[in-house]
Formats: structure tokens, sequence, C-alpha cells
């Protein structure tokens, strides 16, 4: 098996974890075989140690301007520095010359903003972190930025979301380069899955970071979150909470930023994933609790979703507890 070179694009105010998640992962391949796989170096502009945007030094292997030759994959990191770093016609100049080199281009989470302003995004679908999606679009409209995906890989561009999902998207080129199992070892080692399929969205409903201003839309949120295995077709919630059909539309439209039968698919298969993975029950009795009524209609929607069936998302997350 041949080494394969790795180089990571760094730059005052990059995010630590950005290039960590990398640089680690693909290190973790290396102990587990017991020899070099990838041969990972940090540069950065004129081989400078840069200042992250938690406050670390880190020092590079080289120099941006100087990096040369052939390479399997090149990373430009995000962070708080990114939109100057996409504003420095030097810096962005050098990176296009190094993608053209590359077997894989990708970025992590902002580092987007960097590869957007080289052009190597135009005409093509791209994901960031989903707190910068809206102003990277705005500033780059040739890109079509989809703020959903953890990671999207599109011919041999690749663009990731936040933070940790660097390190979903470096275990699919383990598994593209090496096979699941090594994979799959990695993920264990790191005490992760293995790996989220790149279209799960940045971020669950269960989590979801704010509630929406509007009391009737938080009011149906919690409805429906709690109420899965009912019928929540937009005329029976409207009846509901006493609006329109229409009105209940544009007020989730407008507090949510999707439809209330966008919503209620999402909740409901995202209902169906936390069953998957820390229950027993079968594929077909999820499927009835979280409202899809068959198998097969539950496996549409994750597909759709997730981008797999629901029994290979519970091979890869499962833990071990009863039902």
């Amino acid at each position: 098996m041949k080494t394969r070179r790795v180089v990571v694009v760094g730059y005052d105010g990059a995010q630590v974890l950005d290039i960590a998640c990398v640089t680690s992962t693909f290190a973790g391949a290396n102990r587990i075989v017991g020899r070099r796989l990838y041969d990972v170096e940090l540069v950065t502009p004129a081989g400078r140690a840069i200042t992250c945007d938690a406050g670390l030094v880190l020092r590079p292997a080289g120099s941006l301007q100087r990096a040369t030759g052939t390479m399997d994959t090149l990373v430009v990191s995000g962070g708080d520095g990114h939109e100057d770093a996409a504003a420095n016609p030097a810096l962005v100049a050098h990176v296009r010359r190094l993608a053209g080199t590359s077997t894989r281009v990708a970025s992590v989470c902002t580092g987007a903003t960097v590869l957007a302003a080289t052009g190597l995004l135009d005409g093509r679908r791209a994901t960031t972190h989903w707190a910068y999606a809206a102003r990277l679009a705005r500033h780059y409209p040739a890109v079509t930025v989809d703020p959903d995906p953890i990671y999207i890989r599109e011919g041999n561009i690749a663009t990731s979301a936040g933070v940790t999902s660097a390190l979903d998207l470096t275990l699919s080129f383990i598994a593209e380069d090496h096979g699941d199992s090594l994979a799959r070892a990695v993920a264990r080692s790191m005490v992760t899955y293995l790996h989220r399929p790149g279209n799960q969205a940045q971020v669950s409903m269960f989590v979801a970071h704010t509630a929406p201003a509007h009391q009737l839309v938080r009011d149906v949120v919690e409805f429906v979150t709690t109420h899965v295995d009912e019928p929540l077709d937009s005329a029976t919630l409207a009846h509901r909470f006493s609006v329109s059909e229409r009105q209940l539309s544009r007020l989730f439209q407008a507090h949510a930023g999707m439809s209330p039968g966008r919503f209620v698919r999402r909740t409901r298969t995202e209902a169906a994933a936390r069953l998957l993975s820390v229950s027993t029950l079968t594929v077909a009795l999820i499927a009835q609790r979280c409202g899809f009524g068959t198998a097969e209609a539950l496996r549409q929607a994750f597909v759709r979703h997730y981008g797999i069936s629901p029994s290979r998302y519970r091979l890869a997350h499962a833990t071990s507890v009863a039902s």
C-alpha cells in the first residue's frame, strides 16, 4: 500500500478542531495498521506559526507557498479567520494551485468560503456550518449551498459542516482508500460512530439550539415531537391549533424554515433513528411507533434523509441496551 500525502491548509484564526479532526483521524489509521498509510502535513502562509481561534498556537510542517508535487488529499480548514483568508489573493491562488495537483479536495466548516473564493465550487452543491450557510450563498451565488448535510461529495471535491463532521468526512476517505473495516477500527479507537452518512442533518429537531420565536409554532413543534405516532397531517394540525392550513404553512416557513409536512417527516425519521440506536424493537414496530405505518414507508424515509436503510443505520449506531 502506498503512502498517501495529505496537506491541510491552516491560517490565523483557523479552528483547531477543524485541523485536529482531520490529522488525528488519519494518524489513527497509521497507528492501527502499524505503518504510515498517510503522510499528513499542515501548511500555512509563509510557513509561519498560526494562532487558532481558541488561542492555541500551531507550528506547521511547511509553507503554503512552497508546497509542491502531487498529493492525495488537500483539506482547507475553517475558523473565525476564514473571511480574511478568502480575501487574501495569494492564499486563494495557492489553494487553487494545490487543488490542481490533488486527487481529492476538501473543506471543513467555513473553509468552504476559501474554496468558494478559488472558484472550485462554482456550479457545485456544497455545505458549510449551518450558521454561515446563508452568508456563503450571498457572497458566492454561483455555489449551490445546502446547509442541511454534514458533508457533501461531488466528484473529487468535498465540503463538510462544522468541526466534528470533519471526522465523518475523513472516515469516509479512509473507507474509500482502505475499506470499511479499517474505517470502523479507527472510529472505535476514537470512540465515535462509523461514520454518519453525509446527508445526515447538521441540526437534529431534538437538539435545535433555539425554539421557534412564534408561540403557536412552538406549541405545534412540541406537540409533534411528543405525538409522533398520531395523525399529523397539516389539516389535522391546523384544526387542532385553530388556524387555517395556509396560515400554519406560512408561520412554519417564517419561523421554522420549512413546511409543517417536512417538519413532521423529519421529526418522525429522527425519532425512529433514536429508537434504532437505543432499542431492540423491530423495524416494523418502530415504524408503527413513529407514525410511518409500515416498515417500507420507514425505509423510504430513511433513505431520503440519511442515505442508508434503517438496518444499516442500526448496525452503525446501535448501543447495547434493552428495549
